[in-house]
């Protein structure tokens, strides 16, 4: 009998209820076969046979296990470095770099087509689902199901849903195949269904979609979706450079300045040659000023819009510089950095809250709005605006002091087997 099934389920949600970090954030109806029944018939009302709903009813079903794991992202604690040596370091290199020349036609012609060269969607089918390798281990519909029911964000994965049923209708997937990440994402490039519904291509021509079985079809629907996030065809990415001391409030993602008033500040490229000084970029300072330094070109939008979360859009363009032939990025500077544990962070949050900055709940990951309030807080307290947080800044801020706030830079949160899925990925 499998345990999941609605009377088990339900109990667990009233659990969950009772739970102060679940309860903090939304209660359901705890009426699911009611909504359950609702969907369906919306379900048939929005084009989806009834034959369809039908073959999938066994597996419209709630899933504790997935609000468990909706609850618990540690992975967004670490570091840019400690991400990104982990998950671009060892063998990922290489084997993406063998997969760039088995597929190389291929590549050329996606290149042709769509304008995204072969180091960036090989990143992304790299750290998604190890290329090919690992497409997770849930069930699609009941973690959809589950996630659309749950009031939390129930407005976007709902829709998610739906299209996973229109993918069953139009011959693209078969229920059985459907297995992948724990919040709906699926595939070699652990697409979500909505987006494999409107970007996936026919990339081998056989009259399917398939992203899970077919390398052709997965690698030209990344390139689609990509040139539908904003690729700019022939222009870079993501380069890593050097900067001296400068007015570190402008470097921030959402700052931009022509690439000549860079170097007018004495920022240089750690290798190669920068682009011409028209080319707009942001400096990303992942770790602060004493951390790895990039500029970040119109093309890293993409990124962005593939997923936002701060630590995984910029670990997969560095990634993408490495497979276009970057060398590793500089260590040396990180030596002399003393990350604050994700309670510290959530420490810091709720007394920036307290303070007048809003960053939303507090929650330990260091996304763009706890980033944007910690450089108002460091001009306000009159240190280096450089966005990073610091036990110095928690001090000033009235947390723990800078001895106690201190934590050794390898001492990352357990380490999960596969990268972060896409829309939960968002940070504040």
């Amino acid at each position: 009998m499998r345990k999941t099934t609605s009377t088990i389920a339900l109990a667990t949600l009233a659990m969950l209820w009772a739970a102060p970090s679940f309860a903090a954030t939304c209660r359901n109806t705890g009426n699911f076969e009611n909504w359950l029944t609702q969907f369906k018939k919306d379900a048939v009302a929005n084009g989806i046979s009834p034959k369809v709903v039908a073959e999938a009813s066994s597996e419209l079903y709630f899933d504790p296990q997935i609000i468990k794991r909706d609850h618990g992202q540690a992975v967004f604690n670490q570091t840019f470095l400690q991400f990104s040596d982990r998950m671009v370091g060892g063998y990922r290199i290489p084997n993406g770099q063998k997969k760039m020349q088995q597929y190389a036609d291929l590549f050329r012609r996606i290149e042709q087509k769509y304008g995204v060269p072969a180091p960036v969607i090989t990143a992304f089918w790299g750290l998604e689902s190890d290329f090919g390798a690992d497409f997770g281990k849930f069930k699609i519909l009941p973690a959809l199901t589950t996630l659309a029911y749950d009031c939390r964000r129930g407005d976007y994965f709902r829709p998610q849903l739906m299209d996973a049923l229109r993918l069953i209708q139009h011959g693209d997937q078969k229920i059985p195949d459907m297995v992948g990440a724990w919040a709906g994402e699926f595939g070699g490039i652990q697409i979500t269904a909505s987006d494999y519904y409107k970007y996936g291509v026919d990339g081998d021509g056989d009259g399917r979609r398939d992203l899970i079985k077919s390398v052709p079809d997965t690698l030209a629907s990344a390139g689609n979706f990509l040139q539908h996030l904003g690729w700019r065809r022939g222009e870079p990415w993501f380069q890593e450079v050097r900067v001296p001391q400068m007015p570190w409030q402008e470097a921030d993602i959402n700052i931009k300045h022509p690439v000549s008033q860079w170097v007018k500040w004495g920022v240089k490229p750690a290798h190669g040659t920068l682009p011409n000084g028209a080319m707009e970029a942001s400096l990303i300072l992942p770790m602060g000023r004493h951390g790895p330094a990039f500029l970040a070109y119109p093309n890293f939008q993409a990124f962005l819009g593939w997923n936002s979360a701060y630590v995984y859009s910029t670990t997969v363009a560095y990634f993408a510089t490495r497979l276009a032939g970057a060398p590793v990025v500089d260590h040396e500077g990180a030596k002399q950095i003393h990350p604050l544990s994700g309670e510290q962070v959530m420490d810091m949050q709720r007394l920036l809250n307290k303070h007048g900055w809003n960053v939303g709940d507090p929650d330990g990951k260091i996304g763009n709005a706890t980033r944007t309030a910690v450089k108002e807080a460091q001009i306000k307290f009159g240190l280096a605006a450089d966005s990073y947080p610091t036990a110095e800044l928690l001090e000033r801020l009235g947390g723990a002091s800078a001895s106690n706030a201190r934590t050794p830079e390898g001492a990352a949160p357990k380490p999960v087997k596969r990268a972060p899925s896409h829309e939960h990925r968002t940070q504040r």
